[in-house]
C-alpha cells in the first residue's frame, strides 16, 4: 500500500509547477490538466518506488512529457489520416416520409411500438417476438395489428391490409 500522506504531501507541493510546466508545452490548459492528472495517476500507482527517488519530481515531468508528446503525436497522425482520407460522406437528412413514420410511432404505445419495431425492422417472427418480449404470441398479433391501424390513422393512409399479410400476423 503507497504511503497516501507522503503522496498527498508530494502532490500538494508539486501540482502547481507540473501544470505550468505542462502548460508551457501543450499551450492548452484544459490538455495540461489531463496530462497532469494521468501523470499523477501513474505516479500513485508506483509511489511505492518513485518516493525513494533523490527527487520524485524530475520522474513526474518525464512521465508528463511523455505524455504530452503521445497524445500530441495522436493528434497529429488522425489529422494526417483525415487529410489523407478526406472528410466521411455527409449523411443525406432524412425524407419527408420517414419524418412522418418516426413521428407516428412515437404516438403509439410503447409495447406497439416495440412489437412493430422487432417485426418489422428488425425482421424477426412473430414467435421470436413473443419471446423477447416475454408475451403470448396472440398478445403480439393484436399488438402488431393495432399498431399498424394506428400508423395508418396517424398517417392517414387506407388502413385496409392490401395482401394476406394481416392472416399471417
Amino acid at each position: 500500500m503507497p504511503d497516501a500522506a507522503g503522496f498527498d504531501e508530494f502532490y500538494q507541493g508539486s501540482r502547481q509547477r507540473l501544470l505550468g510546466f505542462v502548460y508551457l508545452l501543450t499551450n492548452d490548459l484544459v490538455e495540461a490538466q489531463d496530462v497532469v492528472q494521468e501523470a499523477y495517476m501513474k505516479a500513485w500507482q508506483h509511489w511505492s518506488s518513485i518516493d525513494r527517488y533523490d527527487d520524485p519530481e524530475a520522474w513526474l515531468r518525464v512521465v508528463a512529457n511523455r505524455i504530452a508528446v503521445s497524445r500530441w503525436r495522436r493528434l497529429r497522425n488522425r489529422a494526417r489520416a483525415y487529410l489523407r482520407h478526406g472528410p466521411d460522406d455527409p449523411v443525406p437528412a432524412p425524407s419527408v416520409d420517414t419524418i412522418a413514420v418516426v413521428e407516428a410511432l412515437r404516438r403509439l404505445p410503447e409495447e406497439q411500438r416495440t412489437a412493430i419495431g422487432l417485426h418489422y425492422l428488425l425482421g424477426l417472427p412473430v414467435a421470436d417476438v413473443a419471446r423477447e418480449t416475454g408475451v403470448p404470441l396472440g398478445t403480439v398479433k393484436a399488438r402488431l395489428h393495432r399498431g399498424r391501424a394506428a400508423l395508418a390513422t396517424h398517417l392517414a393512409l387506407d388502413p385496409a391490409p392490401h395482401s394476406t399479410e394481416a392472416a399471417d400476423v
